[in-house]
């Protein structure tokens, strides 16, 4: 007990915790500037707003996941991929939700609980299906990815049709040489952090003797989902709870089809760490958070407090278990 004690607080596995949240700050950071450049230039070229939001905004809260999973298969650690979207997904239904709505309970708009989370039960059910042989092959990731321009094609429809709650973003005053350097340092510091945050947090992982899954299912997951987290807390104290739970959902679609998409398809995934139990805790997020909201669309506090209860549960059954 002492000698692992000792051994977590080596200068190595100080210095490796050290790199694992410098990682988590660029890869977020670089994702903000980089959508920031990207709206920028967007607006610059008279893209739509609905679009805007709906694609450049969208993909840039996903952006940290996307980095994170893709450098995690490239560099042969595909467990901690998979893990990644799996607890980002348990993490933004059950933690987030949960306490958003213990501050405040949320409200969710109709059109979330129509389609956004009927679309993310759907893609939950998708990779626990396409996973059972615990491999996701290039056809799986192109099925997801089918999946995830569907999605995109209905949703853009949709909100161009006026059946959508989307916020528009204020105009960023910026020039397209300041928009492009945004872009570039943003992406480079997706890529550098990335890389970072998974050595780092693979190290960790051999130090501990805890499975690559584990760290995806936790560490990764819960960093990556903190601006969430933060994000929506602070919507559900203003009672502006619908658009920010309609984006905590639409993340978990964006995580599935479009990140293990684009993932899968570059480099096919071999799974062994990430159990039945994880993908069944994934898809019974996403299936409570549905059933609690399906006929008054809204998410009260003891839900709220149900749903963090599970989280924990779960939570410390995987720090055990490890």
């Amino acid at each position: 007990m002492f000698g692992d004690f000792f051994v977590f607080l080596s200068p190595i596995m100080l210095l490796n915790i050290v790199f694992i949240v410098v990682g988590v700050i660029l890869v977020l950071w670089g994702a903000d500037r980089m959508t920031d450049g990207a709206v920028a230039l967007a607006q610059r070229m008279n893209v739509p707003q609905i679009v805007i939001g709906l694609t450049i905004v969208a993909m840039g809260t996903s952006a940290p996941e996307l980095f994170v999973s893709f450098v995690s298969a490239i560099k042969g650690t595909p467990d901690l991929a998979v893990g990644n979207v799996v607890g980002s997904n348990i993490f933004n239904a059950m933690l987030i939700v949960g306490v958003a709505a213990m501050v405040a309970p949320m409200t969710i708009a109709k059109a979330t609980v129509k389609k956004d989370i009927p679309f993310a039960v759907l893609a939950a059910v998708m990779l626990v299906l396409l996973a059972f042989d615990k491999m996701i092959s290039r056809f799986d990731a192109a099925i997801l990815f089918l999946l995830f321009i569907i999605f995109m094609t209905y949703t853009l429809r949709m909100a161009k049709e006026g059946d959508n709650e989307i916020e528009e973003d204020a105009p960023k005053n910026y020039g397209v040489v300041k928009s492009v350097c945004f872009i570039a340092l943003g992406l480079a510091c997706l890529i550098g952090g990335s890389n970072l945050f998974v050595e780092s947090a693979s190290r960790v992982a051999i130090e501990l003797g805890v499975s690559e899954a584990v760290v995806g299912l936790t560490i990764v997951a819960g960093g990556t989902s903190l601006p969430e987290l933060a994000t929506t807390v602070v919507a559900a104290r203003k009672g502006k709870s619908a658009i920010a739970i309609g984006n905590v959902i639409g993340s978990n679609v964006f995580n599935i089809l479009m990140i293990l998409g684009i993932t899968g398809i570059i480099c096919p995934m071999r799974i062994q760490g990430i159990t039945m139990l994880d993908m069944g805790m994934m898809l019974g997020s996403v299936v409570l958070l549905w059933f609690f909201s399906f006929t008054k669309f809204k998410v009260e506090r003891w839900e709220g407090a149900v749903l963090t209860a599970i989280f924990l549960g779960y939570m410390t059954w995987l720090v055990v278990s490890a």
